[in-house]
């Protein structure tokens, strides 16, 4: 659920002309039990300044989980709301290139999807993107991380953040502020709601079947979690939201708000024996959210009890605001987040036992390649980061089996969680590491056929740097190689600048330089000494 403002479909216009420097930005969220529109102004320095939040209460998830499609009925009624929404974007003069709109799992399960976002394109013009679930960690994750710098008990100790919606929990697992873990549970409150409703209990068993459903979803949490009671719990979601508005009124969203369990729990308690009508003439929600506050209160409750937790965080932070941050930034990593990222794919490398020390100098020598071929490449810092992580987890297939361990690199890469990677980008790294080695991408490969043109060129480009980089470890040497390379006449020259013998290099070149050669047009040639790099051969 939200506390965000009722729809309103004539917002104030801005009294002034908006700053040429100034970007106005909005991010519409297609939701399980509403869809909303968050309305901001992207500062010069790409920090943003929210304007104004709309929604309109819409049963998306309800039509999902209950029948399996999005009805006709819930079609129309989310455009008549993306109609008024785009008379707000006119209104504040919102560039349709500012515009992003985003799904979660209501649209995402829906086995008609494409049909409903088909119809709302046709009737709006807004293209509507369905993000996964790592996408979701990925925003809240953004949306958090001024928390997490600013928040002493965020900051410095074990950190769980958990955010409970209509089709799922997401789970962020924090220790000093790098992420351990980020899982998706299918533990929803609308989906225990239909659970009830299937069961058709009496009232006065439906209490227990509900404890008894959110119980066994909170005991597949608990067993990834440590039971820590120093450790903090961050509750994000407009449920948590509403919680935290009705024990300390005084709260200001922009900051964290320390509530008692005990008191949550009584709260929801309360909730869980009132009727929906009641909720939404006592405390003005939509139905939709009245029929979800109660289940999801009690699953942040039963997993605050079972962490042996006496108290919870509860913030104001939003999936939307996760959206603004990286359209304020126009789509860059962070150094932070891309420092996530990569502890990530450290920790699944370790996972399988991969050779780390080899993984680490391939992916050094990576970033070398890339940097020094930029001018051939034309690639940017995130295909950089997804070479990197490519470089890290190359071998990952050889806990399967040595034999074509790169095709097994692929497999357990595609069905693996690296954070803060989504399908595609998770796609293009399974491809490149499983071209490091063997046969070069063909068209007759099932995954690599199925990219676009323009994917397929980067994901040549990435394997042909990553063949060449494992080439120039073929002896997999320890201390660190930095590398001389000069881009003339047709030639790539290379010069390990440590002294050592080049022999296993040499014929590693020789055996994987052919991919690299014809994606970039350059002969490889490996030099002894730094002035035949400069110079050339004669």
């Amino acid at each position: 659920m939200s506390n965000d403002s009722p729809l309103e479909t004539k917002p104030a216009v801005p009294a002034v002309a908006p700053d040429p420097v100034v970007r106005l930005v909005a991010v519409i969220e297609l939701g399980t039990t509403s869809v909303r529109m968050a309305l901001a102004q992207v500062q010069a320095d790409g920090s943003f300044q929210p304007l104004e939040t709309l929604q309109q209460a819409l049963a998306l998830g309800k039509d999902t989980f209950t029948t399996g499609v999005i009805g006709a009925e819930t079609t129309e009624a989310c455009v008549r709301a993306l109609r008024q929404f785009n008379t707000a974007l006119q209104e504040y003069q919102v560039p349709s290139a500012n515009v992003r709109a985003i799904a979660t799992s209501a649209v995402r399960e829906s086995e008609n999807r494409e049909a409903f976002l088909d119809r709302l394109y046709i009737a709006t013009g807004i293209g509507v993107d369905v993000i996964d679930e790592a996408e979701v960690n990925r925003f809240t994750y953004l949306a958090v991380a001024p928390l997490l710098q600013s928040v002493p008990a965020l900051r410095d100790g074990e950190t769980m953040i958990v955010e409970v919606g209509g089709g799922s929990t997401e789970l962020l697992h924090l220790d000093r502020g790098t992420i351990v873990s980020a899982q998706t549970y299918r533990l929803g409150s609308l989906r225990l709601r239909r659970l009830l409703d299937e069961e058709r209990a009496p009232e006065a068993k439906s209490g227990k079947i509900l404890r008894s459903h959110v119980d066994r979803g909170v005991g597949q949490i608990q067993y990834s979690l440590p039971k820590n009671q120093n450790a903090a719990l961050l509750a994000l979601g407009g449920d948590a939201r509403f919680a935290a508005t009705q024990l300390d009124p005084k709260w200001d969203k922009r900051q964290v708000v320390k509530i008692s369990v005990s008191a949550l729990s009584k709260l929801t308690q309360d909730l869980l024996a009132m009727s929906a009508d009641d909720m939404v003439q006592q405390y003005h929600v939509s139905y939709q959210d009245a029929e979800t506050l109660g289940p999801a209160l009690l699953v942040y409750v039963r997993l605050a009890q079972g962490l042996g937790l006496k108290q919870v965080l509860v913030g104001g932070a939003t999936l939307r605001d996760g959206v603004l941050c990286e359209m304020a930034s126009q789509g860059a990593w962070t150094d932070e987040f891309k420092r996530q990222i990569l502890n990530s794919s450290t920790e699944l490398g370790r996972r399988y036992h991969v050779d780390e020390p080899h993984a680490h100098q391939v992916a050094d020598l990576s970033r070398q390649l890339f940097a020094a071929l930029q001018a051939e490449h034309r690639l940017g810092p995130r295909h950089e980061l997804l070479l990197n992580v490519a470089a890290m987890l190359h071998e990952v297939g050889a806990y399967v089996s040595t034999r074509n361990h790169h095709k097994h690199s692929l497999y357990l890469i595609l069905n693996s969680d690296v954070f803060g990677l989504g399908a595609r980008d998770l796609e293009q790294v399974a491809l490149v590491a499983r071209y490091h080695r063997r046969a070069p991408p063909k068209p007759a490969h099932e995954v690599y056929a199925m990219l676009g043109r323009e994917e397929r060129v980067t994901v040549c480009k990435l394997a042909a740097i990553l063949r060449l980089a494992d080439a120039l470890d073929r002896g997999h040497v320890q201390s660190r190689r930095d590398l001389d390379v000069v881009i003339d006449r047709g030639e790539c020259r290379i010069h390990i600048r440590q002294p050592s013998d080049l022999t296993l290099e040499r014929q590693g070149v020789r055996e994987k330089g052919e991919l690299f050669e014809q994606v970039y047009g350059l002969k490889i040639v490996l030099q002894e000494s730094a002035d035949e790099v400069s110079h050339g051969q004669g």
